[in-house]
């Protein structure tokens, strides 16, 4: 055992044993960051707009912030742009955070001090609670590798701009600088294909420890190195233990990890975004996510299926419940407001609160009005691979058929990059169909009733989505395919990669 990884674990039980005493008192917790962000923001702008100075209560803040989307923000937002100062927070934010926009080109969401000094913590304790979990802190004396988007950072005025991952790498501990790979001038490669295989020549004779970033482009670094060194990652990695993901279901991948690697590895599950971040795997044996509850985000819920009602309620952590799908509002001591996030969660623990990832709100599929969320496509082909363990898959995405070329009842279509077909691709199809049916009543009885026919598994040629991807400029870093859509945006792009065979 190195000197480091001895000291990590006293260190791991401190901090995990401190931020313990917020979870405990979810409710308080939430109230203490109410108060204070309130009270900082009171005199900045949006404050002034919305009179903080008169919020006492929850029920003053909703009386006078309504929800908001980035393009109803975007006024305030291209204030700060411009240099003004306090219009969300204090002062001018540290960061823009750059992301792509989905109606009026890039967004750009403001990290303050504040807010990447919770970043960094959050991010911190996800691997020191792992570290108590296990009683051992091997991993922190081998090397670490953060597949990520380049640190590079532009200006506009006085705020540096560049992508969450990117503004991150700039925060790992001193104490794991010197753990951590690959170089400067590796990461800042923005190609990448090039930067992967750059990554890979300095990766492969390396004691790696653990790896963290988007499934599919590990998979592509996993697949870059078998292919290089014709062995498994463990048997080249053989002190490799932990692997960190986030922003995709990682069961799907599972599998062809596991293939790629050659052994089961633990993994950890992360909640990040640019706006904050909320939550991470606090155990390996419960299902669900650990809601960060004393990070500087007081969290509201809007259940999914009410959404788009006219004044859907709002409520606090201190009214939720297990299994509903709501949709995540944030404010922030990065300025934001009331700010819709974009993402559904569902409780599956309230002590302590854990949450799992279940969608986008705008990401679902109800052509028809079956309402069928990512969640349960996800768990749909977790249950196919189950039930068919020969199959392997790459990626895939579901989208409707509302009007066939061949004629007969609309459907939903699966296109699926196979790395290994099923032995019996029409009962795969089945298998995915009936755990749709499962978990959505509404698609059952679309079923049952003959509006739709059961699904339809279209297999793509290998190597499809990673062509996809780099058409629309979006292969590498932290860009992730849209599993479901409720048009065929996605799903049309894809035909030209439809297996003849």
């Amino acid at each position: 055992m190195s000197l480091k990884s001895f000291l990590a674990k006293p260190f791991a039980r401190w901090n995990v044993a401190r931020n313990k005493k917020y979870i405990d008192q979810p409710v308080a917790s939430q109230e203490a960051v109410f108060q204070q962000i309130v009270s900082k923001a009171r005199d900045t702008a949006f404050g002034i707009d919305h009179d903080f100075k008169s919020i006492r209560t929850y029920s003053d803040f909703k009386s006078r912030v309504p929800v908001r989307d980035y393009e109803e923000l975007r006024p305030y937002v291209e204030r700060i742009v411009k240099g003004e100062k306090n219009v969300l927070w204090p002062g001018l934010p540290a960061y823009l955070a750059k992301t792509s926009g989905t109606t009026s080109g890039a967004k750009y969401i403001p990290i303050t001090a504040e807010s990447m000094k919770e970043q960094v913590t959050s991010s911190k304790l996800a691997l020191l609670q792992y570290i108590v979990n296990k009683g051992s802190a091997d991993y922190v004396s081998g090397k670490m590798i953060f597949l990520q988007g380049s640190p590079a950072l532009d200006t506009k005025g006085a705020v540096k701009i560049g992508r969450l991952s990117g503004i991150s790498a700039h925060y790992l501990p001193s104490y794991l600088l010197k753990n951590r790979l690959p170089s400067w001038e590796t990461n800042i490669i923005e190609d990448w294909e090039t930067k992967v295989e750059a990554i890979v020549d300095e990766t492969i004779n390396e004691n790696m420890t653990l790896i963290a970033g988007i499934p599919s482009w590990v998979q592509m670094y996993f697949e870059r190195l078998v292919a290089r060194s014709e062995n498994s990652v463990g048997a080249l990695f053989p002190n490799f233990s932990l692997y960190v993901y986030g922003g995709v279901n990682y069961e799907p991948y599972r599998q062809k990890f596991e293939d790629l690697i050659g052994r089961r590895v633990d993994s950890i599950e992360l909640f990040p975004a640019s706006e904050g971040f909320f939550a991470y795997q606090d155990t390996l044996e419960n299902n669900g996510l650990l809601l960060q509850v004393h990070s500087g985000i007081f969290y509201e819920f809007i259940e999914a299926s009410k959404f788009y009602d006219e004044n859907p309620p709002r409520i606090s952590l201190a009214d939720v419940q297990l299994g509903v799908d709501y949709a995540l509002i944030l404010s922030t001591n990065a300025g934001l407001w009331g700010y819709n996030i974009g993402d559904t969660v569902r409780f599956v623990s309230l002590n302590p609160h854990r949450v799992i990832v279940s969608g986008r709100i705008k990401h679902f599929i109800s052509a028809f009005g079956e309402h069928v969320i990512a969640k349960e496509v996800e768990e749909a082909m977790t249950v196919a691979l189950a039930a068919h363990p020969e199959a392997r898959i790459s990626e895939f995405s579901v989208a409707p058929e509302v009007s066939p070329k061949e004629g007969g009842l609309p459907y939903h279509e699966w296109l699926i990059e196979f790395e290994k077909e099923p032995n019996d691709k029409e009962a795969f199809a089945q298998t995915l169909d009936q755990s749709v049916q499962n978990q959505n009543v509404y698609y059952k009885d679309l079923i049952a009733g003959k509006v739709l026919k059961p699904a339809v598994v279209s297999p793509l040629n290998k190597g499809a989505f990673e062509a996809y991807m780099r058409s629309q400029g979006k292969l590498g870093g932290q860009n992730k395919v849209k599993r479901l859509s409720n048009a065929r945006d996605v799903a049309d792009l894809l035909t030209p990669y439809l297996a003849t065979s």
